[in-house]
């Protein structure tokens, strides 16, 4: 990742929380833009030919912004990305503010492992108790393997907290091995 990249993600992240405009939405509209941008090689072409004029180029993404209910911040931003030529880099640059928007709100990614899928009640009562451990808010990902017996794996960035049933028989194992 380049860091011009960061710094393009930085400055939109500073224009949305200047402008208090929902962060939440203002990804999604990014997204849409970049899928669209993605699917449509006629509109690639147009922002990315130097010779099609500034103005209609605007217009273009005025256009696409109507019909997707686009931010002007986020129109403009979009406009500053394809006038410095970087619209090759709009997915990284999402990808980016993505992370920013969630440090900013608190919010850290969980990926929890568990031997038997769980009713909502329990993951509810178990991504309180983990967002404690992260500090605030998580968004978690489940996943299931049959293999750890019973209990429960949280991965929180590099920092995993093994709770389960196998882990937990692997420790006495290494106690009675060094005893």
């Amino acid at each position: 990742m380049a860091v011009i990249t960061l710094r393009y993600a930085h400055a939109f992240e500073q224009v949305v929380v200047s402008s208090k405009l929902d962060p939440a939405a203002a990804l999604s509209q990014l997204r849409d833009f970049s899928a669209t941008y993605a699917g449509s090689a006629d509109l690639r072409e147009i922002l990315m030919d130097p010779s099609v004029p500034k103005e209609q180029k605007l217009k273009v993404l005025d256009a696409i912004g109507g019909k997707i209910g686009m931010y002007p911040q986020v129109r403009n931003f979009v406009a500053v990305i394809t006038e410095h030529e970087r619209l090759h880099e709009l997915d990284e640059i999402i990808n980016e503010y993505a992370e920013a928007a969630d440090a900013d709100a608190g919010v850290s990614d969980a990926e929890i492992t568990t031997a038997l899928p769980l009713n909502d009640d329990d993951r509810n009562q178990l991504e309180a108790e983990v967002g404690k451990l992260a500090g605030g808010r998580i968004r978690a990902v489940y996943l299931q393997d049959s293999t750890l017996l019973g209990g429960v794996i949280v991965k929180l960035g590099s920092t995993v907290y093994d709770g389960s049933v196998r882990g937990q028989l692997e420790q006495m194992k290494q106690r009675l091995i060094n005893a």
